[in-house]
């Protein structure tokens, strides 16, 4: 805009750029309008427009483009002051006259200003004082307006602005804490304390809305830098500065934030109870002493049973809902021994498990938030051992009723469900769930042995009940049945919830007899279950959810009672002999496994239960103990010889394909626990039968690229990758290989060429291959005689050519990264492991010139230059692999890779620079190691070489030819490792040394850019830490020497940032 002629059109601009309904028209207003966030030169005719302007939409597009300026782009110290002066007049003249939109922008420009600058005037650091006289101007818009920068000026000193460091951060924070904070949070309450009864217009509630918004953001503030998240409900103490506790202590602060509950309605009502929250976490220390901590604890009480007894606001959902957070936070931050010496604690612990008993019953209206109540009396019980004194704490009057009104009310739901499909079903919740049954088994064993009488008497007459239903006749009425499976499903998980609080339970031997007698009942289910007309129920939901309660059963028991954690004369097993004929765990093994193998029979396209089926195989086959129990069983015998889709059709289903790796993972470590060659053989069989099948086919392009083909070979190579994942001993490996190699390898490559446009087929392959090139547990050993290790290579070499010259002739792919990137991916994780694997001298391919190497290298480098680095930084998986490749490359294969052509040189060191500018730590380090390498073996062979080989020559032509790689990766290390927070530090400090070796006047010219990009008076200060960094540095790379460039450039890094 070069005069206020062209205001006009610009406001027309602004207009379509926030209403336009037109795309195209809104875009070409925002190129247009872009320039003026683009620079700083653009400020003045931004304050222009404010000043000028009438237009809404063209102030909000000046405020802004500014804030945007000083955030991005960064401006001078007097600009930065300039804008900030201007935009507090602005407001105070102006900012009760403008929309809300604009006022909030403005106001974030004035917050954000303030931090940038906080440090560079004491003109920031009096903006309390700045906003309290908008306070007094005597307005109540102006009033309102004051509060609203307040509000935004903590939110902004919490949060951490990206692009700045968290050390500068903090440092931030901590000075505006200890500045204004306090004061803030005082205009707060004397805000609320002038408003909260006086005023009951719009203007009154507005400010009463950011009185108590800014009271909250207060004492939501990070005092101390642990970065408290309040959605975690772990939330321990809030570290309240000591400045604080004249303020906290005084028992009217408390106390004004009870009546504001009782004189507002939500939100206003149900942030004073979040306030309040916040009030029962305050730090034990803070208080002088125990008598002013017990005075606090008391109001708290006091308030808390106040409410109890009016009811007032309760039956506002959001209220409720902080009000049952404030119950639970008192006993995380007090003892019970403490409640229990406050006064009114009788009448408050009783009117607290009314509130509690009437919660769960009206449980689909606060089934969200009996969360934390649950957890309030599971702490309570917690502490009872610890409890001193002969004040009673009254528990074991009202925690059996509340623990009886919890699984009445949860019976009870199923029916109400049932006839109202509108209303939430609390068992399809399963995070919920979960919550709940973390805080039950403390409750259900206070008084255990009441408790297990009253769930047996429950969960007998069902047990009875569904057991004459199986008698049933086909086609029958099964309305009653589906009322018994949902209560069978929350007595089985209230019964394993009990259970697994065996492990935390301090009586936990002489209630064991007690576990038996209801899992006695659990195990009585399950005999009826996959009987008579059961049988036909497996397609039903209420079925389906019965047995994912029996598999959690099966979880929690198999935790306290089976395998390591098993004791062998537990008396658990008495009542369940004496009712079920379970005399030990290997029975009840035998029992899960057989409900295992029975799951995945008859749940073939219950995806959810085949998943929580097969993890309970795996965690029973995964420990030692069961591991070993297992493979005694007759079942585990049945399923090693009866694996196939014949006998599980669960593997037919496209659905579980993922779950036929888990499958045979766990089948396969069974097998290989008794490692005989007659029992390997005869578990491949059917992959044998598969091969020869597949292998018939596989002239035969029409027939080999058919449906039941591909089918076929996805649920082939995936599982044969679970099986590859199970041999974790050379033995076991050989055995594998050599079925394997090399009869059944011509396939593969053959499926690769077919199927290379069809990733639902390439992928498992390709995973599967990954698999079987891992040298993990040291299970690639093979004899010293053995030629098996260069054998798998050329197999690993073709792979990669295959797929990899094939997958580069793919055009005008729609989904670039599954078709595409996902094998190249899974190409660049299969060379790393051949390379990395140990177990191949690579120097024999180059010795008897055989070209498999340099073929696989080749073609992955082809493969690398064909991704944009846009789109390898995109996708995390891809990158991870590429880098972590090419760290190995240049680590082991730097020959290769500097004898490239110049174009890919050029793409490899533009690739590294761009990598350690990664978030992705992992990815930043393996870029540093890979350069360290490079640079090293430039050093060491060009700057120290004495003899030139093809291989030095070509890195010194590529050098020449791109004079500036290697001076920009070190500008980027240093800009990282100064100007970043790092958590790497060490392993970018490495080859920074390397790179000031290799070439030292690039060094000198870098150093001398970075000490006059500072202000002049601490150039010199700079200069000298710079002299520091080489000292006692020799021109060489041996470790003891990077060590102690190490240590400088820490020290170095540390006086920078305390300078800045």
């Amino acid at each position: 805009m070069e005069s206020l002629e062209q205001l006009p059109q610009l406001e027309q601009l602004c207009e379509r750029l926030y209403n336009a309904q037109d795309h195209a028209e809104r875009k070409h207003a925002e190129i247009v309008l872009a320039v003026f966030s683009s620079s700083s030169e653009y400020a003045p005719q931004c304050k222009a427009i404010l000043d000028n302007s009438s237009s809404p939409y063209a102030q909000l597009l000046a405020s802004s483009s500014l804030l945007k300026v000083v955030t991005d782009l960064g401006v001078s110290k007097d600009l930065l002051l300039d804008v900030r002066n201007y935009t507090l007049g602005y407001l105070a003249n102006r900012g009760p006259n403008c929309q809300v939109f604009v006022v909030t922008s403005l106001i974030q420009l004035l917050s954000r200003t303030t931090k940038l600058g906080w440090f560079d005037d004491d003109q920031y650091q009096d903006i309390v004082d700045d906003a309290k006289r908008l306070l007094g101007m005597n307005s109540l818009d102006h009033y309102l307006l004051g509060l609203r920068v307040l509000n935004q000026l903590v939110a902004e000193m919490n949060q951490p602005l990206p692009g700045r460091s968290l050390t500068q951060h903090r440092k931030c924070a901590v000075s505006f804490r200890d500045i204004g904070l306090l004061s803030i949070f005082q205009t707060s309450l004397s805000s609320l304390r002038e408003f909260a009864s006086n005023m009951h217009d719009q203007n009154g509630d507005r400010i009463k809305e950011q009185a108590i918004s800014l009271a909250l953001k207060c004492l939501c503030f990070d005092f101390v830098g642990t970065s408290l998240d309040d959605s975690n409900e772990d939330l321990g103490t809030i570290q309240v500065p000591s400045a604080w506790r004249s303020v906290m202590e005084e028992p009217k602060t408390m106390q004004l934030f009870f009546e504001i509950y009782g004189l507002t309605q939500p939100p206003l009502s149900n942030q004073a109870v979040e306030c309040l929250v916040r009030f029962a976490c305050v730090r034990r220390s803070l208080f002088a002493s125990e008598q002013e901590r017990n005075a606090y604890l008391r109001n708290l009480i006091n308030g808390t049973r106040e409410i109890l007894v009016t009811q007032k606001g309760l039956g506002e959902h959001a209220n409720y809902h902080e009000f049952c957070r404030l119950l639970g936070r008192l006993k995380t931050n007090y003892q019970l021994s403490e409640l229990v010496g406050v006064e009114n604690y009788a009448d408050w612990i009783q009117r607290v498990a009314e509130f509690t008993i009437k919660s769960l019953m009206s449980w689909q209206w606060a089934s969200n938030s009996v969360y934390y109540i649950l957890g309030l009396w599971s702490r309570l019980v917690s502490s009872m051992p610890y409890l001193r004194g002969n004040k009673p704490s009254l528990l074991d009057r009202y925690v059996p009723k509340i623990t009886e009104a919890y699984i009445t009310s949860r019976l009870d739901s199923v029916q109400l469900v049932l006839q109202n499909p509108a209303v939430e079903d609390m068992l399809e919740n399963e995070e919920q769930l979960q919550e709940q049954f973390d805080c039950l088994p403390f409750l259900c064993r206070f008084q255990y042995e009441d408790l297990s009488k009253y769930l047996c008497s429950l969960a007998d007459p069902l047990v009875k009940g569904f057991t004459d239903c199986s008698s049933l006749q086909a086609g029958s009425d099964a309305s009653q049945l589906i009322v018994l499976e949902g209560q069978l499903t929350w007595i089985v998980y209230i019964i394993g919830a009990v259970i697994r609080g065996r492990l935390n339970s301090s009586s936990a031997e002489s209630q064991e007899s007690i576990d038996g007698e209801l899992a006695a009942r659990v195990f009585a289910l399950l005999r009826v279950m996959d009987t008579g007309f059961h049988t036909g129920r497996y397609a039903t939901r209420s079925r389906q959810r019965l047995d994912k309660a029996i598999l959690s059963f099966f979880q929690n028991f198999r935790r306290v009672y089976v395998g390591e954690q098993a004791i062998h004369s537990s008396k658990v097993y008495g009542p369940l002999k004496e009712h079920v004929g379970i005399q030990d765990h290997v029975t009840a093994l035998d029992i899960i496994v057989n409900k295992i193998a029975t799951n995945l029979r008859v749940f073939p396209q219950c995806e959810e239960l085949i998943d929580l089926t097969l993890t309970l195989f795996q965690d029973l086959a995964a420990g030692y103990m069961s591991g070993k129990l297992l493979i005694k069983l007759n079942a585990i015998n049945y399923l090693l010889s009866h694996h196939t889709q014949d006998h599980f059709p669960f593997l037919t289903e496209a659905d579980n394909t993922r779950h036929r790796t888990t499958f045979y993972a766990t089948l396969g470590r069974l097998l290989f626990m008794d490692d005989t060659p007659g029992k390997f053989k005869a578990f491949v069989t059917p992959f044998q039968q598969v091969f020869l099948a597949m292998e018939a086919h596989a002239d035969d392009m029409a027939r080999f690229r058919s449906e039941q083909v591909r089918d076929t070979l996805i649920g082939l190579f995936r599982d044969l990758r679970g099986l590859t994942m199970a041999t974790n001993s050379r033995r076991n490996y050989a055995m594998l290989f050599d079925w394997l190699y090399p009869d059944r390898m011509p396939l593969v490559r053959r499926t690769l060429e077919a199927y290379t446009d069809t990733p639902a087929v390439t992928t498992p392959l390709l995973k599967f291959f990954a698999e079987f090139v891992l040298n993990k547990t040291q299970r690639l050993a093979f004899e010293a005689s053995s030629p098996n290790g260069i054998k798998l290579f050329w197999e690993t070499s073709k792979i990669i050519v295959a797929h990899g010259t094939r997958v580069l002739q793919l055009q005008g792919v729609q989904d670039v990264y599954t078709q595409k990137y996902k094998g190249m991916a899974l190409c660049f994780t299969i060379l790393l492991r051949g390379l990395a694997g140990n177990y191949v001298n690579f120097g024999v391919f180059e010795l008897y010139g055989d070209p498999s190497l340099n073929d696989a290298l080749d073609v992955t480098l082809r493969l690398s230059l064909s991704i944009p680095l846009n789109h390898l930084m995109s996708y995390q998986k891809l990158a991870r692999s590429y880098f972590q490749l090419l760290e190995v490359l240049a680590h082991n294969h730097t020959a290769f890779l500097v004898a490239r052509d110049a174009a890919t040189f050029r793409h490899i060191g533009t690739s590294l620079e761009t990598g350690m500018k990664s978030l992705d730590v992992t990815i930043s380090s393996q870029c540093a190691a890979a350069v360290d390498s490079l640079a090293g073996f430039y050093f060491n062979n060009v700057v120290n070489g004495e003899t030139q080989t093809p291989a030095t020559q070509a890195f010194v032509s590529h050098v020449r030819e791109n004079p500036t790689i290697f001076p920009s990766i070190l500008k980027t290390l240093f800009e990282i490792v100064l100007f970043e927070d790092c958590s790497n530090q060490w392993s970018l400090s490495r080859p920074i040394l390397s790179l000031i070796l290799v070439n030292e006047q690039v060094y000198a010219d870098l150093k001398m850019q970075i000490i006059a990009s500072q202000p002049g008076d601490r150039q010199p200060r700079l200069a000298s830490c710079f002299e520091k960094l080489m000292d006692k540095i020799s021109r060489t790379l041996e470790p003891k020497n990077r060590d102690k460039f190490t240590q400088n450039l820490t020290i170095f890094r540390h006086d920078f940032r305390a300078k800045k």
